[in-house]
C-alpha cells in the first residue's frame, strides 16, 4: 500500500510527498518535487534529518546499537573474516568464493607498489607536519601518476582505480609515519597479508629481519575491519559529493581524508590518549569522573552520536584490547589501569547509565593503537587507511547510479536584501 504524507501551507494547496521504505531502518519522505511545486525548500542544518542518497552498503539502527556491512553484523566480520574480503563485500555486495577472494586479494596486492617519482613528494613536507596534511597531499597526487584509470565511465579505469587506493594508501601512510621518524621508507612484501605488509612498511628495520607477530596483526586487522565503513559520515558525504561533480576518484578520496582530519570526526581515539595522559593516575579518576558531571571536564571516547546504545564495536574492540596488552604483557600499565577504572565508573554510575554514556570504540582503539607502537598522530591517519574501501565503495555506488546528480544544497538565507552600491565618497 503507498503512503504519502500531506504538506500543508496556508494559501496553497495541500502537497502530497510519498513515503519511501528501505529494508531496514525508518520511511523517507520524498520532497524531490517540493522546491517545483511549491517554491520551498526544506530546513535541514547538518542534514540530520535527510537522507542525501539511496545506498545498500551500511545500515546503522542506533537505537538497537546495530551495525551491518551488506547485510553482514558488524560482529560476524571481524570474528571471522579479514579485512580484504571485508573490502571485496563492501564494493561488490557479497562475500567472495575461494577464487573471487584470491583473485581479488592478489589483483590489490599488485598495486602496493607508488610511482618512485611520489615518494620525492615527502621531501617537501617539513619532519614535523602532521601526518594527515601529507596524506591530504600525497593522495591527492595519485592522479597525476596514474593517468590510466581516470576516466570515471569506464568501468575497467573504475575498478583499477579502487585496487590502487585500497592498496597505496597503506604504502603512502607508513610513507608519512617513516618520513616523520627520519627513517628509510620500506617497499611493500606480497609475502605478507594486507595488513601484515602494513606493520613490515611502518616498523621493519633495514638492518634486521621483521617477524610478524599474529595476535598484533589480528587485532589491527580487526581495527582496520571495524572502521571500514560508516554509512552517510561526514567524510562518506564529503567523498560522494566531490564524486558528484565528475571529480577523478583519487581526488575524491583525498577530500574525504581531509574532513576525517576534523577533530569532531576521525581524531575521537586520539583525544582518548590525550584525556588519559591529562588525567595522569588512577587516584584522579573520581575527580575527574565528578568533574565530568560538572561540566568542568569533556569525557572523550563515550557515548556517540548515531548509537543510542551500546557502540556494537566496542565490545569487540574491548576483548581486541585484552588480547593485545596479554600478548604485550601490559595489563599492568598505568594507563590501561586508568582506562579501566574510568569505564567501571561509566558501567556503574546511574549518570553515565541515564545518558547511555558506554564506552565506544575510539576508547579502546586508541588504547591499542598505543600498545601496537603507533603514535597519537597516527591514529587519524589509521582511520583514512581503513576507511578508503568505505569511501571506494559509496564512490562506486554512486559513478553507477543512473539517477545521481551533481551535489548542490540549498539554503535560508538570512543576509541583506537588494541595495545599490554607492561610490566611496557617498559611503
Amino acid at each position: 500500500m503507498t503512503k504519502n504524507a500531506i504538506l500543508n501551507v496556508e494559501g496553497q494547496e495541500p502537497f502530497e510527498m510519498p513515503v519511501l521504505s528501505g529494508t531496514l531502518g525508518p520511511d523517507v519522505v520524498d520532497i524531490r518535487k517540493l522546491y517545483g511545486t511549491t517554491n520551498m525548500f526544506m530546513f535541514d542544518p547538518g542534514f540530520t534529518s535527510t537522507a542525501s542518497c539511496e545506498s545498500k552498503i551500511t545500515f546503522i539502527d542506533g537505537e538497537k546499537g546495530q551495525l551491518y556491512y551488506r547485510g553482514y553484523p558488524i560482529e560476524q566480520l571481524a570474528e571471522q573474516s579479514d579485512y580484504l574480503e571485508t573490502c571485496y563485500l563492501l564494493i561488490y555486495g557479497e562475500l567472495p568464493n575461494a577464487v573471487e577472494k584470491q583473485k581479488f586479494e592478489l589483483g590489490v596486492l599488485r598495486h602496493n607498489m607508488v610511482h618512485e617519482q611520489l615518494t620525492w613528494f615527502f621531501r617537501g613536507f617539513r619532519r614535523d607536519a602532521h601526518p594527515m596534511s601529507m596524506m591530504v597531499g600525497v593522495v591527492g597526487a595519485l592522479a597525476a601518476f596514474y593517468q590510466d584509470s581516470l576516466d570515471i565511465s569506464n568501468p575497467e579505469h573504475r575498478r583499477i582505480a579502487e585496487y590502487r587506493m585500497i592498496a597505496k594508501v597503506p604504502t603512502l601512510a607508513a610513507m608519512c609515519y617513516r618520513y616523520s621518524k627520519g627513517l628509510p621508507f620500506n617497499y611493500p612484501r606480497n609475502s605478507l597479508s594486507y595488513t601484515g605488509n602494513f606493520m613490515h612498511m611502518m616498523f621493519a628495520k633495514p638492518t634486521e629481519d621483521y617477524v610478524v607477530n599474529p595476535v598484533l596483526e589480528r587485532a589491527l586487522d580487526r581495527i582496520f575491519i571495524l572502521h571500514a565503513d560508516h554509512e552517510q559520515n561526514a567524510s562518506t558525504s564529503t567523498v560522494r559529493l566531490a564524486g558528484s561533480s565528475g571529480a577523478n576518484p583519487f581526488a575524491c578520496i583525498a577530500a574525504g581524508i581531509a574532513c576525517l582530519w576534523g577533530p569532531a570526526h576521525g581524531g575521537a581515539n586520539e583525544a582518548v590518549l590525550k584525556m588519559l595522559d591529562e588525567i595522569g593516575d588512577v587516584s584522579r579518576v573520581e575527580e575527574f569522573m565528578q568533574g565530568v558531571k560538572e561540566k568542568r571536564y569533556r569525557l572523550m571516547g563515550f557515548g556517540h552520536r548515531v548509537y543510542k546504545n551500546m557502540d556494537p564495536r566496542a565490545k569487540i574492540m574491548k576483548q581486541t584490547c585484552d588480547e593485545v596488552l596479554n600478548e604485550l604483557g601490559l595489563h599492568d600499565s598505568p594507563k590501561f589501569k586508568l582506562a579501566m577504572a574510568l569505564e567501571k565508573i561509566a558501567l556503574e554510575d546511574p549518570y553515565f547509565i541515564e545518558r547511555k554514556l558506554y564506552p565506544n570504540v575510539d576508547f579502546y582503539s586508541g588504547i591499542v593503537l598505543s600498545a601496537l607502537g603507533i603514535p597519537t598522530t597516527m591514529f587519524t591517519v589509521l582511520f583514512a587507511l581503513a576507511r578508503t574501501v568505505g569511501w571506494v565503495s559509496h564512490w562506486h555506488e554512486m559513478i553507477a547510479d543512473p539517477h545521481q546528480k551533481i551535489g548542490r544544497p540549498r539554503q535560508l538565507y538570512t543576509g541583506a536584501g537588494r541595495r545599490d552600491y554607492l561610490p566611496v565618497d557617498k559611503r
